[in-house]
């Protein structure tokens, strides 16, 4: 389930909601059928509400594989900041509020 703060992040705005933000992006490269990606989910909604000076997106890697290759994304949930068009930072498993804060510094 998707909250209001969290955007669908597809190869067509990529580069507008990502790569052209004003503000640093906390993307989840998920999918459906991943327990783990399930776990993520609300915690990454507490985030999103909890952080709107970050934006935060989903990432659907069986509906956007092209994007999760060009990220080399092998395991998920892979969970990676953007700043200024930048990847930055990024990690592998499902992280708590706290992992998620010090990913996103």
């Amino acid at each position: 389930m998707l909250h209001m703060s969290e955007i669908v992040i597809t190869g067509a705005n990529f580069e507008t909601e990502v790569l052209n933000s004003d503000k640093p992006v906390l993307l989840d490269f998920w999918a459906s059928w991943c327990g783990p990606c399930r776990m993520q989910g609300p915690i990454l909604s507490e985030f999103a509400e909890k952080h709107p000076e970050i934006k935060v997106g989903k990432v659907n890697v069986d509906e956007e594989q092209a994007l999760a290759m060009s990220y080399g994304v092998m395991s998920i949930p892979m969970l990676a900041v953007f700043k200024g068009g930048k990847l930055v930072n990024q990690a592998v498993g499902v992280q708590s509020i706290e992992a998620l804060e010090l990913l996103t510094k």
